[in-house]
């Protein structure tokens, strides 16, 4: 039997986060997701969900938080709250006087600044990380490729959704909300890219008609970190995950994946 090694500590921190809003008349939720420029090392011009690498500020910040959470979680926690303002425009895991215009003026100072505790500050706004919902946490190991991430995923709530974004044009050149079969069915057209764990990820949300239905599943399978392995079906050589894990699709053929 095949089994998912363990995650080391060598794969560079990364967190990322799911964002629902409410579909029109009672249709599923959408996402909003983001395609990286071309120019990145990592998923150039792939369709990605917003998120990125976990800075030493935010674990600073994530040290300073105290209460339940473990100080790297809540570093992890601290990157989606920060990089989504940054990449997006979003103000999510946060309370305060919040408005759109407050919101547009924060972007701004954050990436004067670089680091979320000097807007907290400036806006005498407050984390409120129990807006996020761990969901996944992806590790695809492989000694040949120099730059892998270990990358924790979240599931946050916009409820309406009536709210502007904006991509950052630097990391993304595109921000789209869609819903999660809405992407599976552009990447199958050609229409968008998509790695191997979003495509993962998009059937698993695939199964859920609201958030609350994502979030109910989130929170009833313990997050474990999920490495892909490699196994030989059929005469063809396959990228697999693990069965009981939360999703319905647990692997596809490797040339299919490197295809994108």
């Amino acid at each position: 039997m095949n089994t998912s090694p363990a995650a080391s500590p060598e794969g560079i921190p990364a967190a990322t986060v799911i964002i629902f809003r409410n579909g029109e008349d009672g249709q599923p939720p959408e996402i909003l997701m983001t395609i990286r420029s071309r120019e990145m090392v990592f998923a150039g011009g792939m369709a990605v969900f917003p998120g990125g690498r976990v800075d030493p500020a935010d674990f600073e910040l994530g040290a300073m938080i105290g209460g339940d959470l473990d100080p790297e979680e809540a570093a992890h926690q601290v990157a989606v709250v920060r990089e989504t303002l940054e990449e997006t425009g979003l103000v999510i895991g946060l309370k305060g006087e919040i408005d759109a215009a407050r919101a547009q003026a924060a972007r701004h100072f954050l990436q004067e600044t670089g680091e979320l505790a000097p807007v907290l500050q400036h806006f005498e706004w407050e984390l409120d990380l129990a807006q996020l919902t761990p969901f996944a946490r992806w590790y695809p190991k492989n000694e040949r490729i120099p730059r892998v991430y270990d990358t924790r995923f979240y599931l946050a709530n916009l409820g309406t959704g009536a709210v502007e974004i904006a991509a950052d044009l630097s990391e993304n050149t595109h921000l789209f909300w869609t819903t999660a079969q809405g992407a599976l069915d552009s990447a199958e057209k050609g229409d968008i890219k998509v790695i191997f764990p979003t495509r993962r990820n998009l059937e698993r949300l695939a199964m859920f008609g609201s958030f609350d239905e994502a979030k109910a599943q989130a929170d009833a399978i313990p997050v474990r970190t999920i490495t892909p392995f490699m196994e030989s079906m059929d005469g063809k050589t396959w990228l697999q995950i693990g069965e009981d894990l939360g999703y319905p699709v647990t692997g596809e053929p490797l040339d299919s994946v490197m295809r994108g």
